[in-house]
């Protein structure tokens, strides 16, 4: 798909699932991942909202990259029962992780965040909640044997476009959030920083 007219920015991130929805979008973006330390800034922030930390990670993502125009950070965290949860490190961990969210509701936050020379000059914030259905043991082998390791990229060991549709009963929020990035509030952003025509 051809992009809409409007400066290109960099897109501070190797998602999958973020690169998919600009480029369905029509925006013009080159994907250039910074190097940030998730865990180190996530243990220096112990004790602050999810939702904050979300932002804080966008944040740092938008600012690791040096570019002369916009920089789009993005990062999603996955709460359940007041405990926060990264990606899986092995499919062991992953299945735990599962069987955790089984029964339950899952709190998704996802932040974005825009930098221009380094600066931020936005961020925003969205969540989403999923019901998690009864998980059996033999979904959950079916599930990794199918997904691992795909969603090792994955907070909530889940690719809501994917297989991953499977673990939920209902989901209360917006499709982009889910996805990972709160889209509407970003193409909102770029009209505002004059990246897309208005």
């Amino acid at each position: 798909m051809s992009a809409i007219a409007g400066e290109g920015m960099i897109l501070a991130s190797n998602s999958a699932s973020r690169k998919a929805m600009l480029e369905a979008a029509g925006v013009a973006f080159e994907a250039r991942a910074g190097d940030v330390d998730e865990r180190a800034l996530e243990a220096e922030m112990e004790g602050a909202e999810p939702a904050e930390i979300a932002q804080a990670l966008a944040a740092a993502k938008a600012t690791a990259v040096q570019a002369s125009g916009l920089v789009l950070g993005s990062d999603s965290l996955v709460e359940v029962e007041g405990r926060r949860f990264d990606k899986p490190a092995t499919r062991e961990q992953a299945a735990e992780h599962l069987r955790f969210f089984s029964g339950k509701v899952m709190t998704l936050h996802s932040a974005a965040a825009l930098a221009r020379d380094g600066r931020i000059v936005w961020m925003g914030s969205d969540f989403a909640r999923l019901k998690v259905r009864q998980l059996s043991e033999e979904f959950i082998e079916a599930y990794l044997d199918a997904e691992w390791p795909k969603v090792s990229y994955c907070v909530g060991v889940f690719r809501i476009e994917g297989p991953g549709v499977q673990l939920f009963e209902s989901i209360m929020g917006d499709q982009f959030t889910v996805l990972g990035m709160p889209l509407l509030q970003v193409l909102g952003a770029l009209r505002e920083e004059g990246a897309l025509p208005s």
